[in-house]
């Protein structure tokens, strides 16, 4: 199915290749482990996985120092095994988003050993950005203060100076010279007819040096990216650019373009104020930072999320906001890097499973499209001894046993050690303890991805803030078509009472998404709500029922789906359709209870051929009672199906 505004729906999930399955036994998680573990993405809920760059590298910068290209870490598996992997996620109806390091290679990389052999003012060494002045570009900032002195690097072969904006073994590609255009291009042309779904354009304010300037965000960067989106619509179809630009909103959003730059941003200053809102109880830092973000085009998306593989970035704050974030959340100072805080989501937060579940709350009902970084959902905690960035990118924790469960290998082996603090050993800390306990947050997770799914003004409608007395209180309104959603979350340790003017919304009755209990009808008057500690509503408004009729006709959604059992298939039947059709039928006998979830939980082939008719066995549950199962035939038809 064509669908070229996929990722304004999408679920990403975030992932290291070598983090999270090792199928060989040598420490390193690899496609192969990958591929065993696509159903663990469909059970949580999530669309879309991307993956973290799985280029041949020397690993210096974790992979963001490629060396080819055109190839995969043959640590990580063979290109076939990627292809397999592509087939068998778009079977599943999961979208994969690759990474495109634009501004810069390894310093092993053949590009730059060509270049820093070739004589001056050639075209090969035109590859990259020289200078006899390292004084040249002062006025660009140094990114990784850490660990860089200078942008400039003297290399003794080329007897010049290299331009870097990151780690001196990254030298910047001269994007002066067509033919660096040319094998980018070439690039990204590669992965894209291979089946990637999408690409992450990693430091994309970077790519042209002027002098005079800050060297980002030039003109000739957005015009190289209007011409790299040109390129890929004219080849392409339904694939998407995600631009990684750490920049305040009135830079970033520039990245939009009109609608032919990049589909899709990361809000960067949005990150950190959901912190700040969440300690100082507060909520100015939200409403602040998003009413300063201009609007975007209608064919493009925030990208938003808590926590990633770098570090909780403090670029796009204050000073003075920065040295508040650092004492309240990174007290010891090697928790600090860069202009960052080095921790996970779950010890940023104390491990406080009610600031984890509000915090998740707002990443997703606010606008844009979500993104879980990996582990985050079952609450990993970290190491940040590792040194570096490497405490977040610790083995994912799958079972009590050896190695998490992630590796067969002798513990000494695995890329990094697990993670074995007592409060997030492994050994407790695990996805196999998480699945069978439905009180965990890895459930939690699973449902309010459920949710979500199936509330579409989450994903795509339009926000209005509501501004009660108490500023404990953030409150706002979503709204697509038809479909009003009120969310209503108490950023405070205590609880509280909040008074909301909802007028407009006078003769709806709310219902809450989760239980689908009703709260009394909306007045012309405030309505009070009360709220627990870190407690959160998620509100539809829908008009006063003026009958308890049930209503038995039913008309089914169309699926554009291929005639086959795809994993893709079962997803669509559970959340889309199975639950109208099963709650209208004669037989099923609890139409006046409230169904909460329903799932396939088996489903045999009834013949031997790909597309035979199954019986499935569906599992109902219900906001009150215990769970129904009950057997149901289905099967393809086409137009001349007779019933």
């Amino acid at each position: 199915m064509s669908d070229p505004l996929w990722f304004k729906k999408a679920v990403i999930y975030e992932l290291h290749v070598k983090t999270f399955q090792d199928s060989d036994g040598d420490g390193i998680g690899d496609f192969r482990g990958l591929i065993d573990r696509l159903s663990y993405f469909t059970d949580l809920g999530v669309t879309a996985l991307w993956l973290l760059p799985f280029y041949p590298s020397p690993l210096r910068d974790d992979g963001y120092d490629i060396a080819d290209y055109f190839a995969v870490n043959p640590s990580y598996g063979t290109l076939e095994d990627f292809h397999t992997l592509l087939d068998l996620a778009h079977e599943r109806g999961l979208r994969i988003i690759s990474e495109l390091v634009l501004n810069h290679t390894s310093d092993q990389n053949a590009w730059f050993q060509r270049a820093r052999r070739a004589p001056k003012g050639s075209p090969e060494r035109d590859f990259y950005v020289w200078s006899d002045d390292p004084r040249k570009y002062r006025d660009a900032r140094i990114i990784f203060k850490d660990f860089e002195a200078s942008n400039w690097t003297w290399d003794p072969l080329a007897k010049a100076y290299y331009w870097h904006r990151f780690y001196y073994h990254q030298p910047d590609l001269n994007f002066d010279n067509p033919l660096v255009h040319s094998e980018l291009l070439r690039a990204i042309d590669f992965w894209l007819a291979m089946g990637v779904d999408g690409v992450r354009l990693d430091a994309i304010p970077y790519l042209y040096e002027r002098e005079g300037t800050n060297c980002e965000n030039l003109p000739e960067t957005h015009a190289f990216i209007r011409k790299l989106r040109a390129h890929i619509d004219a080849k392409f179809s339904d694939r998407m650019l995600l631009a990684e630009a750490n920049q305040w909103p009135e830079d970033a959003v520039q990245y939009f373009g009109k609608g032919d730059e990049c589909h899709m941003e990361f809000h960067f200053p949005l990150m950190p104020r959901m912190f700040m809102a969440l300690q100082m109880e507060d909520r100015f830092p939200v409403i602040d930072i998003l009413e300063q973000t201009p609007a975007i085009p209608e064919n493009c998306q925030w990208a938003i999320f808590l926590r990633n593989h770098d570090e909780l970035t403090l670029e796009m704050v204050t000073d003075e906001e920065r040295d508040y974030m650092y004492r309240v959340y990174a007290d010891d100072p090697r928790a600090r890097i860069n202009l960052g805080i080095r921790r996970r989501l779950a010890p940023l937060l104390g491990n406080n499973r009610r600031k984890i579940e509000l915090i998740n709350s707002l990443l997703f009902s606010l606008p844009g499209t979500p993104i879980i970084y990996y582990g985050d959902e079952i609450g990993m905690g970290d190491n940040f001894y590792l040194g570096d960035r490497n405490g977040v990118r610790t083995p994912m924790q799958w079972s009590p046993d050896r190695n998490a469960g992630f590796s067969k290998a002798n513990p000494q082996q695995l890329y990094l050690p697990t993670i074995i603090d007592p409060e997030y050993h492994y050994e407790s800390v695990n996805v196999e303890n998480q699945q069978r306990n439905v009180s965990s947050l890895f459930w939690w997770m699973r449902r309010l991805l459920r949710v979500r799914e199936k509330v579409k003004a989450l994903s795509g409608g339009t926000i209005e803030f509501l501004h009660p007395e108490n500023a404990k209180v953030l409150a706002y309104v979503r709204r697509l078509d038809e479909e009003t959603v009120l969310v209503v979350a108490n950023l405070s340790r205590f609880s509280q009472l909040v008074e909301l003017d909802l007028a407009a919304y006078a003769g709806m009755v709310p219902e809450e998404l989760f239980g689908h209990a009703h709260f009394p009808e909306i007045k012309q008057t405030p309505t009070v709500l009360t709220l627990g500690p870190h407690g959160f509503y998620w509100l539809a408004l829908r008009p006063a029922p003026t009958t308890n009729v049930v209503e038995v006709d039913w008309t089914p959604p169309e699926l554009a789906l291929s005639a086959n059992w795809t994993n893709a298939l079962w997803r669509r039947l559970e959340w889309e359709v199975l639950p109208g059709y099963v709650s209208t039928r004669r037989w099923f006998g609890s139409k006046e209870r409230i169904l909460r979830e329903l799932k396939i939980v088996q489903n045999v082939p009834i013949g031997t051929e790909e597309s035979a008719a199954r019986l499935l066995v569906v599992e109902t549950a219900f906001t009150d009672g215990l769970p129904e199962s009950y057997l149901l035939p289905v099967a393809f038809a086409d137009e001349n199906t007779t019933a």
